[in-house]
């Protein structure tokens, strides 16, 4: 599986042709083998002993995409924001607008919703490091004490940028479960592959409870009052520990990205095959 990407562009063209809708985060794709079922393969292996206390410490395999619970209300301005977001599996992939089309990041918190086939995990004094398999990306989470950064995106002189992957600080709650806080999350991001919105005013708690040494639940708030009319839990996923500890490559490359939307995107939006 040395370019997931190609396999991906090549099942949206298929998808295209025979049907008006392709990739729904609601609809999870067949597993194709690889690390895509690598969490089947891992579900029945037993719990490994006890988890280790306060140790997030490895490589955990996930599903291809999180199982999402039902999103709040939007307010009149989440619904504004909504209504402009077209999404792969509404509109043929010409039409789409979704950030990732053109290899943007997916951002947080949708990498913890889509393409969570493996996270990975380093400790280290004052902060825990959080590395995703999809596109070689990773989080500082700093656990040195201090707050989140006010005033994000403002406009004084020392208002923080946003980030596509925000801000984050953690701490641990007891000896199993690991919370993090992240606010400052780009607006450009979307919340999930169906296109639900989130404002600057995003603010996401993740709950990283061990359950035992193989099994990692994860529990994702999204509390964006701007967008949303209440909080809600969005997902609660299980990872598993994986043995071999060690992640595939798994890269977003934004020139096959256009090769593909110039021969086989564009052109089917039109009707007409690429040449």
């Amino acid at each position: 599986m040395r370019n997931v990407l190609k396999w991906w562009v090549v099942s949206l063209a298929v998808a295209l042709f025979v049907s008006s809708h392709v990739l729904a985060q609601t609809s999870p794709q067949p597993n194709r083998g690889g690390i895509d079922n690598l969490y089947e393969k891992l579900a029945d292996t037993g719990t490994g002993g006890p988890a280790p206390r306060r140790d997030l410490t490895g490589f955990w395999a996930g599903q291809v995409a999180a199982k999402l619970n039902a999103v709040s209300p939007l307010t009149p301005w989440g619904q504004e924001q909504f209504r402009l977001h077209k999404n792969n599996s509404e509109y043929p992939v010409a039409e789409s607008n979704d950030p990732i089309k053109g290899c943007d990041p997916l951002g947080f918190p949708r990498n913890m919703l889509f393409m969570t086939r493996g996270i990975a995990f380093a400790q280290m004094p004052g902060r825990v490091l959080e590395l995703f398999q999809f596109n070689r990306v990773w989080r500082e989470i700093w656990t040195d004490g201090r707050e989140l950064p006010k005033n994000v995106g403002g406009d004084s002189a020392d208002a923080p940028d946003p980030r596509w992957y925000g801000y984050s600080v953690g701490h641990w709650e007891g000896d199993y479960t690991f919370v993090v806080e992240t606010d400052g999350s780009d607006e450009r991001s979307w919340l999930d592959n169906a296109g639900h919105p989130h404002s600057i005013d995003l603010r996401v708690e993740e709950r990283y409870k061990r359950l035992d040494h193989n099994t990692l639940e994860v529990t994702i708030t999204i509390n964006d009052p701007k967008t949303y009319t209440k909080p809600f839990v969005i997902t609660k996923s299980n990872y598993k520990w994986i043995p071999r500890q060690d992640f595939e490559e798994q890269l977003c490359v934004p020139s096959e990205e256009a090769e593909y939307l110039k021969l086989i995107g564009d052109p089917a939006a039109h009707g007409t095959p690429g040449k």
